[in-house]
């Protein structure tokens, strides 16, 4: 009787420790998924506040771990195969593009442009990036709040 008592008790222990476990990965998969997504909103964020023609105002690490996040976010939206998945990819695809193309027009004109016209050019670029990002965490939010349960 004993011992029965114990198989069943550690038998609903296991089964309470693999459904904790299963749930502590789905949710963390979602947590990193939407950190990722929020975390290159607000890097492309802190890079594009400042005085537009202003270069202190604009860190290029900034640009550059912006740049960082926006590709592993765009990674993570991979494998997505629904509707709202694809709008997700595209817009992260945007940032990637904008946000790129600020960081070649910086190395690529750094030393050849006056710095103020050329900040004014990076951050526009980081703007339209910004625009897609809101996109994106927008998205991500509507999605959220229309899942059930």
């Amino acid at each position: 009787m004993l011992l029965h008592l114990f198989d069943v008790t550690h038998h609903r222990i296991q089964q309470l420790v693999q459904n904790i476990l299963a749930g502590l990965s789905m949710n963390l998969e979602k947590v990193i998924f939407g950190f990722f997504i929020v975390l290159a909103m607000t890097l492309n964020f802190g890079f594009f506040v400042g005085d537009i023609d202003n270069p202190s105002h604009h860190h290029v690490y900034e640009l550059y771990a912006a740049i960082v996040v926006s590709l592993i976010a765009t990674v993570l939206k991979f494998g997505d195969r629904t509707h709202v998945g694809a709008i997700l990819l595209s817009t992260s695809l945007a940032a990637d593009l904008q946000l790129i193309t600020a960081a070649i027009l910086w190395a690529a004109l750094g030393n050849s442009m006056d710095s103020a016209s050329l900040t004014v050019y990076i951050v526009s670029l980081s703007g339209g990036a910004l625009m897609a990002n809101f996109v994106s965490v927008i998205l991500l939010i509507s999605e959220t709040i229309g899942q059930r349960r």
